[in-house]
């Protein structure tokens, strides 16, 4: 069996960084796509220096442009690609415009795809990552969701129990398999941080796209800044913004950095004493190291991070951020992990990946027959197949 692995943006190496070996292991052929919508060194390259990644098996280097622009450039890409290489799955991950201009493909094409990070749900169509997660979930044969939520979104749109495998959260594996290497780094003294620091990251085009809700931000930031410094990784796209609107006063104990690599940003996080960011990866991270975390948003795909994590979702409005921040620097949250988040997920996708591709009978709404015997309980909900009835309860 030979899958197609797909990564775009940050987030997506994180995640498919255990999986190229745990496929591997257990006789499924990877092959990297590249897709470029990240391309620069510290949005890319320094992630695959700092995961030991290997080269990727082929860079379609779409770079940049509108949504549309970005998917039809990946589309015609892969397409022409996939064409020349044939393969018996597509596997992709998370909900960024590589990932549904990819399942596209794939689908039309016939080959069945396999959705990491499934059924997570904001239910807010403004977010066009919202957008990518539906179409990828409806495209895809195997849907490989973090946590219960997603099974139950899942279901509550239709999806039938056999395309569905509860299976835990792979950027943990990534998290666990390189804490050690991360704690090692030096950036805290790279960059002049003494004692305790908050971390703050912003990049969703609702928020700093917008200059009146980046600006009000930029105030409750300067605000925070009085009690604690903070340390600020500027995503690309919010330092285009930041152009124009300046730091409030306070912004002298708010120190701006250019993005990190994948360790020293780990080690920035497991030092804060307090997180406010927008991403949702940062929300699950912060969860398994137990730092608090302020979502800088109205809702959240990831609600598992608030029940059982550190993660408090507070909105937009100055005064709710300010109070949020002020209560989790006094009263720290105890973290529960959730459930599967134990380092091994990337081999429970890979054990039931390498029974063979699945054929989906779209006219039935259901999964057909494997080519090795029946997908029915394997890793899915209520089911004691792969990854175990004791391990999904």
């Amino acid at each position: 069996m030979r899958a197609a692995v797909i990564a775009g943006a940050r987030p997506n190496f994180v995640k498919v960084a255990p999986l190229m070996p745990a496929l591997r292991d257990c006789g499924v052929e990877p092959l990297l796509v590249h897709t470029g919508q990240h391309y620069d060194h510290a949005m890319s390259g320094a992630f695959f220096d700092d995961l030991k990644m290997a080269p990727p098996d082929i860079n379609l280097g779409v770079g940049s442009g509108s949504h549309a622009e970005q998917t039809a450039a990946v589309m015609v890409a892969f397409e022409d690609w996939l064409a020349a290489t044939p393969v018996d799955a597509v596997v992709t991950v998370g909900d960024v415009n590589s990932a549904m201009a990819c399942a596209l493909v794939a689908a039309k094409l016939g080959v069945p795809v396999a959705h990491v990070e499934a059924g997570l749900r904001s239910y807010d169509r403004a977010m066009p990552e919202e957008i990518n997660r539906i179409v990828v979930d409806a495209l895809s044969s195997w849907l490989f969701t973090p946590s219960r939520d997603g099974d139950a979104n899942l279901v509550a749109e239709g999806v039938p129990y056999d395309r569905i495998h509860f299976v835990g959260n792979v950027m943990v594996d990534s998290l666990l398999q390189n804490l050690e290497r991360a704690m090692a780094s030096t950036v805290l003294d790279q960059i002049g941080v003494r004692g305790q620091y908050g971390l703050v990251t912003l990049h969703r085009a609702g928020l700093v796209d917008d200059p009146l809700r980046l600006r009000t931000i930029l105030l409750t930031l300067g605000d925070i800044a009085a009690d604690i410094p903070l340390v600020f990784p500027v995503h690309p796209r919010t330092r285009a913004q930041l152009h124009g609107l300046g730091l409030p006063e306070a912004g002298r104990a708010i120190t701006l950095t250019d993005p990190k690599g994948y360790l020293d940003f780990i080690r920035l996080e497991a030092g804060a004493s307090i997180v406010l960011t927008d991403s949702g990866g940062i929300q699950e991270e912060t969860t398994v190291l137990g730092v608090p975390c302020i979502t800088l948003r109205e809702n959240t795909e990831r609600p598992i991070t608030i029940t059982r994590g550190t993660n408090r979702l507070v909105g937009l409005r100055r005064a709710n951020i300010r109070a949020a921040a002020q209560k989790a620097l006094q009263d720290a949250p105890t973290p529960r992990r959730p459930p599967l988040w134990d380092g091994h997920t990337a081999e429970r996708i890979a054990t039931i990946m390498a029974r063979g591709p699945a054929a989906v009978d779209w006219s039935a709404g259901r999964l057909g027959a494997w080519a090795s015997g029946s997908l029915a309980g394997a890793g899915s909900p209520g089911g004691s197949g792969a990854v175990g009835a004791g391990e999904v309860s």
